[in-house]
């Protein structure tokens, strides 16, 4: 099993170091972004500009709030229904987090509120996932 995972990262890791480089220079008001599995919050690409912003340890988190989300849509019984992105706005950042199709990944970013737009950092992680996927 261990031997499974282990070679799925190695698949995969390529393609999220990619994705990361693209938001890079897609996205002149990045902060930090990275490429999560969903289930464990696990990092498997990481980018930040600040040492103030590890996203790793925001990703953690994040993998937790995705989880939770989707619970909540379970109990609410929301048939059909998949979460596309979650979008936390805070005073000074947007914080992303765009999930794959099956849900098993995500991608989160964290810009700058002012220097970006929220319909481009949309669309750049909308073209950031159909190549991770």
């Amino acid at each position: 099993m261990a031997a499974q995972k282990a070679a799925a990262f190695d698949q995969v890791a390529p393609r999220a170091n990619k994705v990361i480089q693209g938001l890079v220079q897609a996205l002149p008001g990045l902060l930090a972004a990275a490429v999560v599995q969903t289930e464990s919050g696990v990092t498997l690409a990481q980018h930040s500009t600040t040492d103030q912003l590890n996203p790793a340890t925001a990703a953690a988190y994040n993998a937790e709030v995705v989880r939770q989300k989707q619970k909540a849509m379970s109990a609410l019984q929301l048939t059909g229904e998949t979460i596309d992105d979650i979008l936390i706005s805070l005073s000074t950042q947007l914080h992303l987090i765009k999930l794959s199709a099956d849900g098993s990944q995500f991608i989160y970013l964290v810009a700058n509120a002012q220097d970006t737009n929220l319909g481009l950092a949309r669309e750049a992680l909308r073209h950031s996932m159909e190549e991770l996927e």
